[in-house]
């Protein structure tokens, strides 16, 4: 299963609408536009998602939209951000009826941080209460997962097939992919720097870049893959002038900006993120147009 989980796997936005419902019709097409972009999976219920914010039956009704649209043609991964283990397994088991590919995991994200050994049994717990495989989604900042327990993990679990490193620390990166963990994967979404991410052997990436710009990063890793790193340091370049202005607290409605300015409209952020300042916007509008001539998709209609 995990042989399929690489290259670029966006992370889909969440359109709402001024009420904060989900906008269904919005959400259908993000995930056509993004097929035409040549993608190689999706992700559901990511942080660029907004997962944090999605109750159960709302992230359950999203997967199922997404694997009803992509109707096999690529995996699709769903996303669980809570803060107990409890509630870890009630959301994989209200998707067991699914065809998911993996689960996207976050150690618990509150104040209180868990020990390590707590954190091996959170994963433990939810590896024998379903039957998807997982992907570690190491992002939160205090409860950041240090590689030697990350390794631990997969290696004591069969069904922990690799991880998402979200820290901006290539370093650290680089030491997982040192494990050489056969048969796990290790995908990257520090944005700033995918192309040395893809350089180094990352096995693809689930990050908002992809989903703000997914046609640019597609040239980026096919780039890396084919040996032109010429090309690949070129797209870099704009690629990380085009983060510069996403990055932020209001990430999620930065990369549903860049989308709608892509004719992929995506509604607004759920109360109370803000929706992109005019200078948000301006400094955006600018980097789309430096970044979007690597796009070699655009112009193609959705299906």
């Amino acid at each position: 299963m995990s042989e399929s989980l690489t290259g670029i796997i966006p992370p889909l936005v969440t359109p709402f609408t001024a009420d904060g419902e989900i906008d269904e019709a919005a959400y259908r097409a993000e995930v056509r536009f993004m097929l035409t972009k040549g993608v190689n999976g999706l992700c559901v219920g990511g942080s660029t998602g907004e997962g944090h914010t999605l109750s159960t039956e709302e992230l359950v009704r999203l997967v199922g939209v997404c694997i009803e649209e992509v109707n096999g043609a690529v995996p699709v991964v769903a996303g669980i951000i809570v803060n107990s283990t409890r509630d870890a397994i009630a959301k994989a088991k209200a998707m067991a009826h699914l065809p998911v590919a993996a689960l996207q995991v976050t150690p618990v994200h509150y104040v209180f941080k868990p020990d390590e050994d707590a954190t091996y049994a959170h994963f433990e717990a939810l590896a024998s209460a379903t039957a998807f495989p997982i992907i570690i989604y190491n992002v939160v900042p205090w409860n950041y997962l240090p590689p030697p327990l990350l390794v631990r993990i997969m290696k004591g679990m069969d069904q922990v097939i690799g991880v998402k490193q979200s820290a901006g620390d290539l370093k650290l990166m680089a030491d997982l992919l040192n494990a050489r963990l056969p048969g796990k994967i290790v995908l990257t979404a520090v944005d700033a720097l995918l192309y040395p991410s893809f350089a180094l052997g990352a096995h693809g990436t689930i990050a908002a870049n992809p989903a703000a710009v997914p046609g640019v990063t597609v040239s980026l890793w096919n780039a890396v893959q084919s040996g032109d790193h010429a090309r690949a340091k070129e797209i870099h370049t704009a690629l990380l002038s085009f983060w510069n202005t996403i990055n932020g607290d209001n990430l999620p409605a930065c990369v549903k900006y860049a989308l709608t300015r892509q004719g992929c409209p995506c509604g607004l952020p759920r109360m109370p993120m803000p929706a992109p300042s005019a200078a948000q916007k301006a400094a955006i509008d600018a980097a789309l147009a430096q970044v979007l001539v690597y796009d070699t998709t655009v112009g193609r209609a959705a299906a």
